[in-house]
């Protein structure tokens, strides 16, 4: 994995496949609010059963905890049992922000798109 700094917040990409680890605290640094954060992740529930494989966590190689949003078209990701931090999918972070409305100005989608190039659905360019 790479660090890339978004707003002076490290966040972990890795570059074979355009997933993104946010350590616990990056999120709230990233929202510059504590509260939509708070609320976001509290948006997700423990997915009962999914097909994706379980990722081992980035901090202490622990089984992460698939966990899903609960709009009307679900995207799950990956959050560490001891809450070192969550997993985003290749696409995901964009989608769940843009789905959540809580980044109402698209400040971070913004940030995200003109780092790794995302459309405004989420899907990487030429990708």
């Amino acid at each position: 994995m790479i660090v890339l700094e978004l707003q002076q917040v490290e966040v972990d990409h890795c570059p074979a496949c355009g997933g993104i680890w946010l350590d616990a605290g990056e999120l709230e640094l990233l929202f510059e609010d504590a509260q939509q954060a708070e609320q976001l992740v509290g948006s997700f529930r423990q997915a009962p059963h999914t097909k994706e494989k379980a990722r081992p966590c980035p901090i202490c190689l622990k089984k992460m905890q698939k966990i899903f949003s609960r709009q009307r078209e679900p995207v799950v990701i990956d959050r560490c049992p001891k809450g070192h931090g969550l997993w985003f999918d290749r696409g995901e972070l964009p989608q769940v922000l843009s789905k959540a409305g809580l980044d109402r100005e698209q400040k971070i989608i913004k940030l995200l798109s003109e780092i790794f190039s995302y459309n405004k659905s989420g899907i990487k360019n030429g990708g």
